[in-house]
């Protein structure tokens, strides 16, 4: 259902005036997600009279599903023994870690001693030790699990069990003795396969896993390469731990799409179009500042020039055409640089083969509009006209500099660990822009 701004003008009345019955049908068809849509447009005080009409379960989905913002400044409000008995206690342990971890430790310890279930705590607690931006901070921990040494009978009794606590069911795991993975158990084994066989007669041997401290990065290309919908998780000494489902991951890339595309528009921190004027600002401006002082470099360099420009006036005309194109230029061979990186097609080993390639692809597309814009000057100046010549050569020269930067820098920031979605972002334009008017001065003065 499409939350319209009718329909939550209309849930606001309605809790202005206490009708809760009202509000309660009005909310009873509708999806977790939708719900947490509407959640989302309503203040504090208002989500919390919607949460008081949703059952335990509804409410915890609700609150998973709400946008992090809102869903830290709505917990704030409630108290401790409230979030662990009304929402933590009915979530998959992945989730309720991620709203664990963005509350203050204090707060944190608070809900931990007020969860029932203790050995849901204990993998909370066991679960915050991991990095978020590992396997074991995004794994969850409920799955089903079979020895690898019951029989077919054995092994249907306790899959039954185990499912009766589960939302969804991705794979069934074989372990040993000691909890290590062993294999994946296919359920159509549960149908064609004797009663008497033995489980590790018919599983799947040596499945696709990740370690504990695999990075998330990691684990979406593995659940991409393989196509899976869950991965399991082992440690050190390849113990089952967990598992990663396909919507957890698809959340991460989600985020981290988000975060790199703000990174690259110049953006030093995330933010979202609700976010107060301060944290805005100060999330656009260390780049702004940045490219202020490129433009101060620039006019310095073009401040030495004044005698060339006196000379030739129309050069004047062509400074926006050659810092244009080198941060255009720089861009686009960044941007293809990066993304290559990140779903390892493209190694950082792979550094100068890369360049290679973008020089020959940099030096057709140089000729081309070189060759353009030396005909129209041409036909425009002449062919005495040092301009003529300058701007094409020069043209040339930034493109093929802006490429090769382009692509050296990301492949550079890969191999010292740095996030190199940074390289697609204002550093690679204010970069080309400062290069590109030095080359174009240097290369005018040569020719005069």
């Amino acid at each position: 259902m499409e939350i319209t701004e009718e329909y939550i003008d209309r849930v606001k009345g309605l809790i202005e005036e206490k009708d809760a019955d009202t509000v309660k049908a009005l909310l009873i068809d509708l999806h977790p997600a939708d719900i947490a849509e509407l959640c989302n447009d309503l203040d504090s005080e208002e989500a919390r009279f919607v949460y008081r009409l949703l059952d335990n379960e509804t409410a915890a989905d609700v609150l998973v599903e709400m946008d992090e913002d809102v869903r830290k400044e709505f917990l704030e409000i409630l108290p401790s023994e409230t979030i662990a008995k009304r929402f933590v206690d009915y979530m998959d342990t992945d989730d309720a870690v991620d709203l664990i971890r963005e509350l203050d430790e204090e707060k944190q310890e608070e809900i931990l001693s007020h969860i029932e279930d203790i050995e849901q705590a204990g993998d909370i607690v066991d679960l915050l030790k991991y990095d978020e931006d590992t396997a074991g901070g995004l794994m969850g921990t409920e799955m089903v699990t079979v020895n690898e040494n019951w029989s077919m009978p054995e092994c249907l009794k306790e899959m039954r069990l185990q499912a009766e606590k589960l939302d969804e069911i991705y794979y069934v795991y074989v372990i040993d003795d000691e909890d290590r993975l062993q294999g994946v158990f296919p359920l159509k084994k549960m149908i064609t396969s004797p009663s008497v066989s033995k489980v590790k007669h018919v599983m799947k041997k040596d499945p696709i896993s990740v370690h504990v401290d695999t990075s998330i990065d990691e684990v979406v290309q593995v659940i991409e390469k393989y196509d899976l919908v869950a991965v399991p998780v082992i440690d050190s000494i390849g113990r089952l731990v967990g598992q990663i489902t396909v919507d957890d991951v698809m959340d991460e890339v989600r985020e981290q799409s988000e975060r790199d595309y703000q990174l690259a528009s110049g953006l030093s921190q995330d933010v979202e179009t609700d976010d107060n004027v301060m944290r805005q600002t100060s999330a656009r401006l260390p780049w702004l500042l940045i490219g202020m002082l490129g433009g101060i470099g620039n006019s310095m360099i073009l401040g030495n020039f004044d005698t060339t420009f006196a000379a030739h006036p129309e050069m004047a005309l062509y400074i926006p055409l050659i810092g244009g194109t080198g941060g255009n230029v720089g861009t686009q061979s960044s941007a293809i640089i990066v993304q290559g990186l990140a779903n390892s097609s493209l190694e950082a080993k792979d550094t100068f083969k890369q360049i290679a390639k973008e020089s020959v692809v940099a030096a057709i597309n140089a000729t081309i509009i070189s060759l353009l814009v030396y005909i129209y000057n041409f036909i425009r100046f002449g062919a005495t006209a040092t301009v003529t010549y300058s701007v094409s050569i020069s043209l040339f020269a930034v493109v093929m500099f802006a490429s090769i930067f382009g692509t050296l820098v990301p492949m550079t920031l890969e191999k010292l660990k740095v996030d190199p979605a940074i390289a697609t972002g204002p550093f690679i334009s204010i970069t080309n822009d400062i290069i590109g008017m030095m080359l174009y001065m240097g290369i005018t003065v040569l020719l005069s």
